[in-house]
């Protein structure tokens, strides 16, 4: 076989490949097999026709094709490995000679990935948020607990403002009741503003056993988005009571004796909390800065292909789960159709950029990926998507994502390195030291892909 190379452009390069026609024998033989294993003809067993017998009753044609079809991935993968391309998605095929005998030529068109400088990265520098945490910021993370601690009791008055009441609802188009449109034993705080417009207003100063009429675009339902006519009954009113902010207090929430240590602790989760944010923001700004230094070319196809996946994931799996349309959610966004697919080209560009650098990086800084760091991984990623380790492991394993869980460690372990030569420094001007925020960086890496990026291996046909 022989084979040749020509580029198109930075991304994207033609394969011309010459095969000598008794390379083809082996699929000629197999496609034989599998021909005579799918027909039958009077006068011989099934599977033992001679080739004479099916060329003449089939064509030689039909055979020619299956053989061709099953040699093609073979030659091509060993055209790309004797050009040593690092090939994306599927090639083009045309086979552009095909004589009985004598020869098979085909080109394959197929995008590859650029080849990259990474200039020194040393000197980029960012600026981050500093760790500060304020007595407010402790009183509101107390407060919160004791939200969760607080109690509901019956009361005979009317319902005001943190009220928890029992509801009965009717609500009407037009005049006619909703079959949809009809709730009872709802219950809801009042000023937590989740249910309606305007019903905040309507039971405000409603007692047990009134009720208030009030008009409301609906959110969901068969007449979402119509004006309704919403009759509210309150059944019961409950005025919630927070427990006193004490000693005994923290002994209820906590593991602590005191209200000081509560707080205490309080302050050292914040804190922790902050340097993730800290180190998170860091990794990002750093991200950013690194694709400004680096001109990358994007492969065309590879770029409408990143685009489609995006999009349809977020509108069949995203937005199909909440129950609304790509319309509805442009609407809800306050965007049009076009800055849509502005922004989704961006983070398609941005995503395609970063794989393609971090992985250039992997290789120039030689980083390896260890069992313990992918296991690691993997309990991080089961956590976040919300499944059982082995469940995750099982899936990843079944959909054959292994070299993605390991391109995601390695390419957080690259943008580590990145970090580790920057200069971070917080808004006070201290410089921040990073080195034990490798994780970080993962989670970084993943949200900035959005949608992995993966050098596809499909067998191309004739």
């Amino acid at each position: 076989m022989k084979s040749a190379v020509e580029t198109l452009n930075p991304t994207r390069v033609r394969l011309t490949v010459e095969v000598p026609f008794e390379e083809l024998k082996p699929s000629l033989d197999a496609a034989y097999k599998k021909i005579n294993q799918q027909v039958t003809v009077k006068g011989f067993r099934q599977g033992k026709i001679p080739a004479r017998v099916i060329d003449q009753r089939f064509g030689r044609g039909a055979v020619l094709e299956e053989a061709v079809n099953d040699a093609l991935p073979k030659f091509y993968t060993e055209a790309v490995n004797e050009g040593e391309l690092n090939v994306l998605g599927q090639p083009e095929v045309d086979i552009t000679e095909l004589k009985d005998g004598e020869l098979l030529a085909f080109t394959a068109e197929v995008d590859i990935r650029p080849a990259l400088e990474i200039p020194d990265y040393s000197g980029i520098e960012v600026e981050v948020d500093a760790v500060e945490v304020s007595d407010e910021d402790i009183d509101k993370s107390v407060e919160q607990l004791r939200e969760r601690f607080a109690t509901t009791a019956p009361v005979e008055r009317a319902a005001q403002d943190g009220d928890v009441l029992t509801l009965n609802l009717e609500a009407k188009v037009d005049g006619e009741v909703l079959e949809d449109g009809v709730a009872e034993g709802v219950t809801y705080t009042v000023g937590s503003g989740e249910l309606l417009d305007g019903i905040d207003e309507a039971v405000t100063g409603v007692a047990a056993g009134g009720e208030a009429t009030f008009t409301s675009e609906l959110k969901g339902g068969s007449a979402e988005g119509k004006e309704a006519e919403v009759k509210v009954e309150v059944t019961e009113v409950k005025s919630r009571e927070l427990p006193e902010l004490d000693d005994d207090f923290a002994q209820l929430a906590s593991e602590f004796d005191t209200l000081e240590e509560l707080r205490a602790d309080s302050r050292k989760r914040l804190e922790q909390m902050k340097k993730y944010d800290q180190a998170t923001q860091a990794q990002e700004k750093v991200l950013d800065e690194l694709l400004k230094l680096v001109e990358v070319p994007m492969p065309e196809k590879l770029l409408a292909d990143e685009i489609e996946t995006r999009k349809h994931n977020l509108v069949n799996h995203q937005l199909g789960q909440m129950g609304l349309d790509l319309a509805k959610y442009l609407e809800i966004q306050g965007k049009s159709e076009e800055e849509f697919d502005a922004e989704t080209k961006e983070q398609a560009e941005k995503g395609i950029k970063t794989q393609f650098i971090l992985d250039e990086l992997v290789n120039k800084e030689k980083l390896n990926v260890s069992q313990e760091e992918l296991t690691e991984h993997l309990m991080r990623r089961a956590q976040s998507s919300g499944m059982s380790p082995d469940q995750f492991a099982q899936a990843v394993v079944e959909g054959g994502q292994v070299p993605m869980l390991v391109g995601e460690v390695a390419r957080g372990k690259a943008l580590a390195v990145v970090v580790e030569a920057a200069t971070v420094k917080d808004s006070n001007g201290e410089v921040i030291d990073l080195d034990d925020e490798d994780e970080t960086a993962e989670t970084v890496v993943a949200e900035a892909e959005g949608t992995e990026v993966e050098a596809a291996d499909e067998k191309p046909e004739a």
